[in-house]
């Protein structure tokens, strides 16, 4: 296994997949959409506004494969699959709730400096 550091992340270094499979929008949101419990992929999608059926679908797959969450199928007519998080996934929950908590704490300032930004550059506002 390739050492690294925080200063630099080589091309090979083992935890830049992991942390890009981890931290991208989706996969932070489904593990919300599961911190209270088990739920159906349509519950997720709901929850999830603007997420395609292809793009959650990949999600779990890599946060199964990463051992985040278990997928247990139900054996219904029609087949119904449930989706919760495992206790691995449940480690990420406390950093994933404080970088949301800074999020809240600090979208002010953030949006302030963005305004800033973009005025500096002759770009009009943008959300």
């Amino acid at each position: 296994m390739t050492t690294c550091n925080l200063q630099h992340f080589s091309a090979d270094c083992p935890t830049r997949v992991l942390f890009d499979q981890i931290v991208d929008k989706w996969s932070m949101m489904v593990l919300a959409v599961l911190d209270s419990g088990p739920q159906r992929f349509n519950i997720i999608k709901r929850h999830l506004e603007g997420i395609t059926q292809k793009s959650l679908t990949q999600c779990l797959r890599r946060l199964e494969r990463n051992g985040l969450i278990a997928r247990h199928v139900i054996p219904a007519s029609p087949v119904a699959v449930n989706y919760e998080i495992t206790p691995l996934g449940r480690t990420l929950q406390p950093p994933f709730k404080a970088l949301y908590g800074w999020t809240v704490h600090n979208l002010a300032g953030v949006e302030a400096a963005r305004q800033v930004y973009d005025e500096r550059q002759g770009e009009p506002a943008r959300p």
